[in-house]
């Protein structure tokens, strides 16, 4: 867990302007706008007078109003040091400037709050020789053209996301040049990505497109949800049956967009929620995690050039699932 340091207090002022909706209590507005900071420690800083609206003390339950001027006197967040850590990895394609992984379920990629050791980038910081991390969050390579000596780069070049229980291919660089190439690639829409997904339901069409926009649920913050035209943000997946089963359909999904969860809301949102997404579908006894897996990755390597077309075969769990099924 992070660590509070509270001799080192940095004021942060917020005015409010626009109106507050009827139940912001202050604790629950700072919350809301400070999220690396929980809402007890807002209600303990509320407590020692280091929090006052429109230069007077104020009470955790004062409700705000338009024009209200909020001085937080905040502590500094202390994260805990990243280590490197000696954990397999199953590397498909690896070179001197990019290291391209099969991803196992059940493994996060980047580290966060309650999450700081066993994760992808504790595992690539072994793999690719690094130091610890200092408390700043800098990270020191002995190999000087890693992409993370970069203090402006938290993690070891990774350049997109998959979710802990999504399975598959993920790509990260090893030196700044690749890590820029790539995320150019990325935001450009270049990259060609493919996943498999097992999906409830028999799904009616051979192939669609999914073209819903995307934004944060409105009451569970946790969560996306589809959102009305001009609210989120523009979303498209395009699908392919691969096999359809008694109950389930096998998928192959190629999102055009990289939202946050877009395949397995996408999918939900038309009455195929994805096996086992106890988030947007149900619990399912076919599968532990959601049958979601990053299968293939098209890009241009950043340095040669070369199209390169990469993939990761399902792992054990989402093929024994596939297989118990009744056609």
């Amino acid at each position: 867990m992070n660590r509070i340091d509270m001799s080192c207090l940095k004021p942060v002022t917020f005015t409010i302007r626009k109106e507050i909706l009827e139940d912001y209590r202050l604790d629950v507005y700072l919350t809301k706008r400070l999220q690396e900071y929980s809402r007890t420690l807002i209600q303990e800083l509320i407590k020692q007078g280091l929090v006052k609206v429109n230069r007077q003390p104020a009470k955790a339950s004062y409700r705000l109003n338009h024009d209200d001027e909020i001085e937080v006197q905040l502590p500094s967040i202390i994260k805990p040091q990243l280590v490197a850590e000696e954990i397999p990895l199953n590397i498909i394609y690896e070179d001197d400037q990019i290291v391209v992984i099969n991803k196992p379920p059940d493994m996060v990629v980047h580290p966060a709050g309650g999450h700081w050791q066993g994760t992808l980038v504790n595992a690539l910081l072994h793999h690719c020789n690094i130091e610890p991390v200092p408390s700043n969050g800098r990270i020191f390579p002995r190999s000087t053209n890693f992409i993370s000596r970069d203090p402006a780069i938290y993690r070891p070049g990774i350049v997109h996301r998959l979710d802990k229980d999504t399975s598959g291919i993920i790509i990260a660089a090893k030196t700044a040049q690749a890590h820029f190439n790539l995320s150019q690639q990325f935001e450009k829409r270049t990259i060609q990505k493919e996943y498999l997904a097992l999906v409830e339901g028999v799904v009616r069409f051979d192939s669609d497109v999914i073209d819903k926009p995307l934004g944060r649920h409105l009451t569970e913050r946790t969560k996306i949800a589809v959102r009305k035209a001009g609210e989120g943000r523009a979303a498209s997946s395009y699908y392919e049956v691969r096999k359809r089963f008694r109950d389930y359909t096998l998928l192959s999904v190629f999102p055009k967009t990289g939202r946050t969860h877009q395949i397995r809301v996408h999918l939900a949102s038309i009455g195929h929620p994805i096996v086992g997404d106890a988030t947007y579908g149900k619990r399912n006894p076919l599968l532990k995690r959601q049958a979601l897996h990053a299968h293939k990755l098209t890009f241009e390597h950043p340095v040669t050039k070369e199209k390169m077309t990469l993939s990761a075969d399902l792992p054990e769990d989402m093929k024994t699932a596939v297989e118990k099924l009744p056609e």
